[in-house]
């Protein structure tokens, strides 16, 4: 079919010549130290254009009919907007779509999270997708990726239940933070303390439960993220709890 062929063809030439001409090379630099891009860091080899969010979401809106396949271009790019602008039409596709377009785009989240490899990708994904569809569908993914050994697949875990927290069911966001209070990795700390922050901002004592149980055994990072909004004094009387193991 031409006719369609010639469509996909222009929406992905769309994206790819408006993401070319909206790149800034100051802008890129920038992020590229915010993201950690240097050797070893958790965004090493990462490509930045100098893109910000609202102008992808922007984007994102005005090519949210490319064909499933360019999307999967676009996500496997090196360029970081790149990938950003796929994951970001998944989304506007998923909460707009009946279930069997959610269905797509949730099996193909999953089978992508390679390629959602930095902590922006997943938190402005997770909740979206991976959360809604474990809102309907169990919580099973999101354990298994708790486990994983790769840091953004926890990290997903961890954001993507958000979705449970906005509907006020707390209980994934307490398991996964269980598993994860050993977890090495800051990026993960600081997504735990996040979640259980948001899960306090919406009962107070949900958090407080958590952390009578175990604040001893957060990692620092952990602990100030999930605090954040208590009392000042209750802040102190928290981080003044000794650590396991001291």
């Amino acid at each position: 079919m031409p006719g369609m062929k010639q469509e996909r063809s222009t929406l992905l030439s769309l994206a790819r010549r408006e993401l070319a001409a909206l790149a800034h090379a100051g802008d890129a630099a920038f992020l590229a130290g915010f993201f950690k891009t240097g050797p070893g860091e958790y965004g090493a080899g990462d490509c930045f254009r100098g893109i910000r969010v609202p102008v992808l979401r922007q984007l994102a809106r005005r090519v949210r009919d490319l064909p499933q396949a360019d999307v999967l271009r676009l996500l496997r790019s090196p360029f970081h907007e790149d990938r950003l602008l796929a994951l970001l039409v998944w989304v506007d596709r998923f909460e707009h779509g009946d279930g069997f377009v959610r269905r797509r785009v949730y099996e193909a989240y999953m089978r992508q999270t390679r390629h959602i490899n930095n902590w922006d990708l997943v938190d402005l994904s997770a909740p979206n997708i991976a959360g809604a569809w474990a809102l309907d569908h169990g919580t099973c993914d999101l354990f298994r990726l708790a486990r994983s050994g790769n840091l953004w697949e926890r990290r997903i875990a961890m954001v993507a239940t958000h979705a449970y927290i906005r509907v006020r069911r707390f209980e994934p966001t307490l398991v996964i933070a269980r598993r994860l209070l050993r977890d090495r990795e800051d990026l993960i700390h600081k997504a735990s303390g996040w979640m259980l922050r948001e899960a306090g901002k919406r009962d107070p004592d949900v958090l407080r439960d958590f952390l009578a149980r175990h604040a001893a055994a957060m990692p620092r990072t952990m602990l100030r993220y999930a605090i954040e909004r208590l009392p000042p004094t209750e802040r102190a009387s928290w981080m003044a709890v000794r650590p396991t193991g001291c």
